[in-house]
């Protein structure tokens, strides 16, 4: 029985790691993670409910004038309030094939609600659920919110708490918005055997509630090893400002390889060749 469930634990990381390198749009063998394994192992369900599972961004996805996809479409989800709150009230929920969660925000009172469990669930795993906004039907009240967060199963990833923002006219708020990276095949350094380095794999901006990006793009085109992408480098929709502002940080670099050692060591040859034919022609 131990076997069994190791085996199917096992071969469902996995998947995930596939769908993970499938959404940034990768090869896994020319990128590193510097988080180390356990550090994105933990993060690992959060960035596929955000890139969604191995899905990039859709091609007719709304684009702002910079050119980057914008946040999902909205949707709408029905919901029952809950009189009760608790440990105790949030074990009922779950019982009756619901899921727990709370609106607070907005200069209002928190309101405690249930949620479908089949509706919650395929939107956390749609891709996209903490950067869309939403609409949440209480009642015949309609509330317009934001994800802000979510408790998954540890061992079933079955949905347990939703806690979502109340959106109001002139809400702006913090969110994690994934990098992708385009024409790797198009990275002189790349091509020659080096690996790219993704230091952040999401980056914290500030933005309006309604302008969301869904994600940035950071194109690899003409980049060699030794090169370093900073944030500067990376062109923002109006509004959308980066939490870090005192330093130009660090997306990702195009770093070395042992792979490429031989290479690097004939090009050196052949260049002294080169400069010893030179010196004797003059």
């Amino acid at each position: 029985m131990f076997e069994l469930f190791f085996s199917a634990r096992t071969e469902l990381e996995i998947l995930r790691k596939l769908a993970l390198s499938d959404a940034f749009g990768y090869r896994a063998a020319t990128r590193v993670d510097t988080l180390g394994g356990n550090a994105a192992e933990g993060r690992l369900i959060r960035r596929l409910s955000t890139f969604g599972a191995g899905q990039a961004p859709a091609a007719d996805a709304p684009v702002n004038p910079k050119g980057n996809a914008m946040s999902h479409d909205t949707y709408e989800l029905k919901a029952e309030t809950r009189e009760q709150v608790g440990k105790g009230s949030a074990r009922e929920v779950r019982r009756n094939g619901k899921v727990p969660a709370v609106i607070y925000g907005d200069k209002q009172p928190p309101l405690a609600i249930a949620l479908s469990y089949k509706d919650i669930y395929y939107k956390i795993h749609g891709g996209g659920f903490l950067t869309t906004i939403a609409t949440i039907d209480v009642g015949g009240k309609k509330v317009q919110v934001l994800p802000k967060d979510y408790q998954l199963d540890p061992v079933r990833d079955f949905p347990m708490h939703v806690d979502f923002l109340r959106i109001g006219k002139d809400t702006e708020v913090n969110v994690n918005v994934p990098v992708h990276f385009i024409n790797e095949e198009k990275s002189p350094g790349i091509k020659r055997g080096g690996v790219l380095n993704i230091v952040r794999h999401e980056v914290e901006f500030h933005c309006p509630a309604n302008a969301i990006p869904d994600s940035i793009t950071i194109d690899l085109t003409g980049t060699d090893i030794g090169d370093s992408i900073h944030i500067s480098a990376v062109k923002l929709p109006a509004g959308v400002k980066p939490v870090i502002s005192d330093r130009d940080f660090t997306i990702a670099t195009v770093a070395s390889s042992s792979a490429m050692k031989p290479e690097a060591a004939e090009e050196t040859a052949a260049e002294v060749e080169e400069e010893e034919e030179e010196a004797d022609e003059e």
